[in-house]
């Protein structure tokens, strides 16, 4: 029975992975664990990992080697445009890119707005909302994210000049 759990699941994830490798714009290789919807204007490193990952809006989304998210997380890259010819907004939008450098994490939940930066090697916690640029190293969370934290810097680039990446 536990084969069974096991071969199902890895069924799963290879239609996920299939299904998202079909709608995105270019892609090195990842793995998607979760229903993922990615659009033309996505591109993607190496080993990159989705977990149940959205990308909203025509604003191009770049993620970088090494990403990992956790559960039902979204990057939306347009919004409507406010400052346009109608109340409270017209048929027009606001497009914004949206970049996620090598090795961040996102927890689950995550919420990043388009023209946003996270760093090399972020953490964003779950529950964020990240409306603004992300430090590299940074440990963020909360709604607006703040940083409140930093990752190790010596042992991160120790870790990463010995290739030891999840």
């Amino acid at each position: 029975m536990n084969s069974l759990k096991k071969l199902i699941k890895k069924i799963i994830q290879i239609i996920f992975t299939f299904y998202a490798k079909s709608k995105c714009g270019q892609y090195v290789s990842f793995k998607a664990f979760g229903y993922t919807s990615l659009t033309r204007n996505t591109f993607l490193g190496k080993n990159v990992n989705f977990n149940g990952f959205k990308v909203l809006g025509k604003g191009k989304v770049s993620i970088a080697d090494n990403f990992h998210s956790g559960k039902n997380c979204s990057v939306i890259t347009q919004v409507h445009n406010y400052k346009g010819t109608k109340l409270p907004y017209d048929n027009t939008y606001i497009i914004k890119d949206t970049i996620i450098e090598e090795n961040v994490w996102l927890g689950n939940n995550v919420t990043i707005l388009g023209g946003v930066t996270l760093g090399e090697g972020a953490i964003v916690q779950a529950g964020s909302v990240v409306v603004k640029n992300v430090e590299p190293l940074a440990i963020v969370g909360g709604h607006p994210a703040n940083a409140f934290g930093k990752r190790d810097e010596k042992h991160y680039y120790r870790l990463k000049k010995e290739k030891k990446f999840h």
